[in-house]
């Protein structure tokens, strides 16, 4: 066995991965496990935990190193745990002299576990070109920003990841332009804080100049998508694109995190409810067939049942069929894990109610798609996804191909054709 990477968390970890691979095995390394952990919640870290002790024990021959956010905020914990070999700090992962040390206290028998640096010092982003995604893979992510300079208080990431950084505009137009001469039909921008993003590089260009530049300059590429974005820094570029370019996905996800003014307050949000709901308005009249989702937190310090209900009402007020759910998990030294706490049972509750708002959302969505022609990624043997990424059931395709289907009907959770 070579190196396998286990990822958790965000598609940011699924872009740093290729890269982990592919600097760990040209380390010289093997029979190694690298888990790639994420922080966001109690629930991801544990998740990280389980895993490891559950590979020691199926294959205890294998070396266990531990990266990622939960290892940058909590390297002593798992430096601790006897199954693990080595905890590699979440900057220098990426970096070819991490791996070659980790291979050196292989040899010599090191009991050092710990090589984390302060992550706080780190300035500036190397940029990586990419070319290990496999041929035919129908969805590639390209980082094109890390780190965060806000302190929302709920939020443990800046302390994993640093503060924001950004990759130079031509490294990452030539990386989309080597993965779609490579096949891959669709690209996704991926970063911490994507809308911050340029703010360190000479100039200062926006996210929306970098979409732009990276349409003009990879005609070959079919499809562009945008992770998750913070809808106060939209810049009119981007807006633009939204409008005028239809190889841009008419999808974006947005940071809302609350619909209650006052607990987008005490997140130190940078944006109110009407803001919200304005750009909601604004980009489905730039791109009137848009799918929009949105991250929320249920169950936030001080949240009562009223300011959750404003909350719910996002769903319909912004047009929201994606819902990523965060059950409000408390992260020691952030500001709102000192907060008045709401009950674990009452932060279970709204978390699935607000999770049925969404997939009634998703179903109503659905079923107004039914007769109308959407090119199709093929992920599968079995699904693909819509230029809105609407999953819809089709077999018989290429993965990694791009048809054009009429849908003939819906399930409740995905399409047919």
């Amino acid at each position: 066995m070579g190196v396998e990477v286990l990822t958790f968390g965000c598609r940011l970890n699924a872009f740093e991965a290729e890269v982990i691979r592919r600097e760990a095995e040209g380390a010289g390394l093997s029979d190694t496990i690298v888990i790639n952990s994420c922080a966001v919640t109690n629930e991801a870290v544990a998740q990280a935990r389980q895993s490891i002790r559950k590979l020691k024990r199926e294959r205890p021959e294998a070396r266990i190193v531990v990266t990622g956010c939960a290892a940058q905020t909590q390297s002593e914990m798992f430096a601790q745990m006897a199954e693990v070999d080595r905890v590699v700090g979440n900057d220098d992962k990426m970096h070819a002299r991490a791996w070659r040390d980790a291979r050196a206290a292989f040899d010599v028998g090191s009991s050092d576990k710990i090589a984390v640096s302060d992550i706080m010092a780190v300035k500036a982003m190397a940029p990586h070109l990419i070319d290990g995604f496999a041929t035919g893979l129908p969805r590639v992510f390209v980082q094109v920003q890390n780190g965060c300079d806000h302190r929302c208080t709920f939020c443990i990431i800046p302390f994993g990841r640093g503060n924001s950084r950004s990759v130079p505009m031509g490294a990452v137009v030539e990386q989309a332009r080597a993965l779609a001469r490579r096949g891959h039909a669709e690209i996704v921008l991926t970063g911490v804080d994507l809308t911050s993003y340029g703010a360190d590089l000479p100039g200062a260009p926006k996210l929306g100049t970098l979409t732009k530049q990276i349409l003009r300059h990879v005609p070959e590429l079919k499809r562009l998508r945008i992770s998750s974005i913070d809808s106060i820094e939209a810049d009119s570029d981007l807006l633009d694109a939204i409008a005028d370019d239809a190889r841009l996905m008419p999808h974006l996800h947005l940071s809302l995190q609350s619909g209650d003014d006052m607990i987008l307050k005490r997140m130190k949000r940078r944006h109110s409810r009407v803001d919200a709901i304005a750009f909601c308005e604004q980009v489905r009249r730039l791109r009137p067939d848009i799918a929009l989702g949105a991250d929320i937190i249920a169950g936030f310090p001080t949240e009562t049942e009223e300011m959750f209900a404003r909350s719910c009402d996002l769903v319909e007020e912004c047009g929201l069929i994606f819902l990523h759910v965060f059950p409000y998990s408390p992260r020691p030294g952030t500001p709102a894990a000192r907060m008045p706490q709401v009950a674990g049972a009452v932060i279970k509750d709204r978390a699935k109610r607000l999770r049925a708002a969404g997939e009634a959302a998703l179903r109503r969505r659905l079923q107004t798609e039914v007769g109308a022609t959407r090119d199709v990624l093929i992920e599968s043997d079995t699904q693909g996804r819509t230029e809105h990424y609407l999953p819809v059931a089709i077999a018989g395709a290429d993965v990694g191909s791009v048809v054009s289907v009429r849908i003939g009907g819906e399930d409740g959770a995905r399409l047919t054709a």
